[in-house]
């Protein structure tokens, strides 16, 4: 019994070794054993590839999808023991792989930007295999889609759909390079091309992660982004008005601004828009009053009641100049306009230096003229600098005072001498003046003395000889001298006795007599 078990046991062990080559690797190592070997081999055959690839599907996928190295022209049509031979033992390497050497463009998926500097096992990780019979594998390079989202994650959460190349490259995620805009449903254009991204495409948490909105956005009109300011009252359609270049460009050819609460008339109607909506122009003006625009010139002169009072009551549209303000509505105020004022323009009285001055401005003549006449008019004839007392609106050379009504009446021919004969006088510098108060009442002041000082020593003035009629001493009496003229001397001329003498250069008719002896006349 025991030979006959010993001679079986002889006999199976040299059959299988005739059978079997050697001992099958670890990885095929459950296929050991007579009633496996069909599972590989077809009895009186070679080993066909497609008992192979009835095993390792995931091979035959790839090959049938035209994908992997498999599928390349340096493996098709090869045997695949030709590369993966068996039974050389438990230990022995069937796959004959060094990753470091391995050219990754004969795949489908060829290296490119990022890809080319990172490792081999930083993709191929089970972790990014889906295939549940690979994933149990270790060290396989099998099984992973060339798909982004096998190994990233899809930031978009599948809005855009899987194609990722679309709008990156594998050099870097962000910027998205590949990316342009104006294939896009929404084309950019003017001040779009310079937003940044996030200024529409909000970031915002979704599904407990950052998202960013890309897709679906609202974009059928502006106000999909953008507010509007004017609250539909110019309608949905912003681009009559605007232009993607900028909100504040305007396109004032096609914007109606009669539609608003403020109208353009006269010189409005030529005003950029952005000479009154200077920081924005969507916002909202005050109007109600010319100041809320212009700067007040006047200087709050105009202020009545803590509110300053519009403009409209002088000016118009039309332009500042010229004043509405008329002549009846200056006649109702305390300086009422007549004669020459009626001829002057505002801005005589009004705008003496630079400012213009309505409030505080005096009502009497020397607010606005020169005082020519200093300090030779008393307070009687210049009261509060009323000039009226001598002059009047019409013409300042037609003088109406009355020279009766001062200490120095005026008597015979000075009813007809003009002022100027007397009160005007020129100075060193040919420059005339008017005396008045420091011009004295002798008729010395303005007549030269023809007798050189003989009379000085009288009390009496020139009157006592002479009238204002004329020079003639007809008030002079012969008798109430020193020398009462008698018998013929009565008939005598004057200048038989009073001779024309000629003392140092100086000619006159001597009265002033010395000597009444007969002698000094008479030989």
């Amino acid at each position: 019994m025991f030979i006959l078990i010993t001679i079986v046991v002889l006999f199976a062990s040299s059959t299988l070794a005739q059978i079997s080559p050697g001992d099958l690797t670890k990885a095929h190592a459950k296929l050991e054993g007579l009633s496996n070997c069909t599972k590989c081999h077809v009895l009186g055959e070679k080993v066909y590839n497609s008992k192979c690839l009835d095993c390792h599907t995931e091979i035959n996928s790839l090959i049938k999808s035209n994908k992997g190295y498999h599928a390349t022209s340096d493996v098709k049509g090869k045997d695949c023991w030709s590369c993966h031979s068996e039974h050389h033992g438990s230990n022995f390497r069937i796959v004959n792989f060094n990753p470091d050497k391995f050219d990754h463009s004969k795949t489908s998926f060829k290296l490119t930007g990022k890809h080319e500097k990172i490792k081999c096992g930083d993709c191929h990780q089970s972790k990014y295999i889906k295939d549940s019979n690979i994933k149990k594998r270790s060290k396989t390079y099998l099984g992973l889609s060339g798909e982004c989202s096998a190994c990233h994650e899809d930031n978009h959460q599948g809005t855009l759909g899987t194609d990722c190349f679309s709008c990156h490259n594998t050099e870097a995620f962000n910027p998205a390079k590949k990316f342009n805009h104006s294939e896009a449903a929404f084309k950019l254009t003017g001040a779009h091309i310079k937003t940044a991204c996030v200024s529409c495409h909000k970031l915002e948490k979704r599904r407990g992660k950052d998202f960013q909105v890309f897709k679906p956005l609202e974009f059928a009109s502006c106000t999909s982004c953008h507010k509007d300011v004017h609250q539909g009252k110019f309608g949905n359609d912003c681009k009559t008005c605007h232009s993607t270049v900028s909100f504040k460009n305007i396109n004032q050819q096609s914007f109606d601004h009669s539609k608003t609460s403020f109208q353009l008339a006269g010189k409005h109607q030529s005003v950029q828009c952005n000479q009154c909506h200077k920081e924005n122009l969507t916002a909202k003006l005050n109007h109600q009053l010319c100041v809320d625009c212009h700067v007040d010139f006047h200087k709050g002169q105009f202020i009545k009641d803590g509110k300053i009072e519009d403009c409209s009551s002088c000016h118009n549209e039309s332009g500042f100049k010229p004043s509405l303000y008329t002549i009846f509505r200056h006649n109702q105020t305390k300086f009422q306009l007549t004669g020459s004022h009626l001829a002057e323009p505002c801005k005589s009285c009004h705008q003496k230096i630079e400012d213009w001055k309505f409030r505080e401005l005096g009502n009497d003549c020397l607010s606005c003229h020169k005082n020519s006449h200093g300090n030779e008019l008393t307070e009687k004839y210049l009261r509060n600098g009323d000039c009226t007392s001598c002059h009047s609106t019409e013409f300042w050379n037609t003088i109406t005072f009355d020279h009766n009504k001062t200490d120095f009446k005026l008597l015979g021919k000075h009813e007809n001498v003009k002022c100027g004969t007397c009160h005007s006088k020129e100075n060193l510098i040919k420059v005339k003046e008017y005396k008045f108060v420091s011009l004295g009442k002798d008729c010395i002041t303005c007549h030269k003395d023809v007798h050189f000082g003989q009379f000085k020593d009288k009390e009496s003035s020139c009157l006592s000889c002479h009238s204002f009629n004329d020079w003639k001493p007809v008030k002079f009496d012969h008798n109430k001298t020193k020398f009462s003229l008698d018998g013929a001397h009565k008939k005598l001329n004057c200048s038989q006795c009073h001779k024309t003498v000629n003392e140092s250069g100086t000619v006159f008719v001597k009265f002033k007599l010395e000597d009444f002896k007969c002698a000094a006349c008479h030989s």
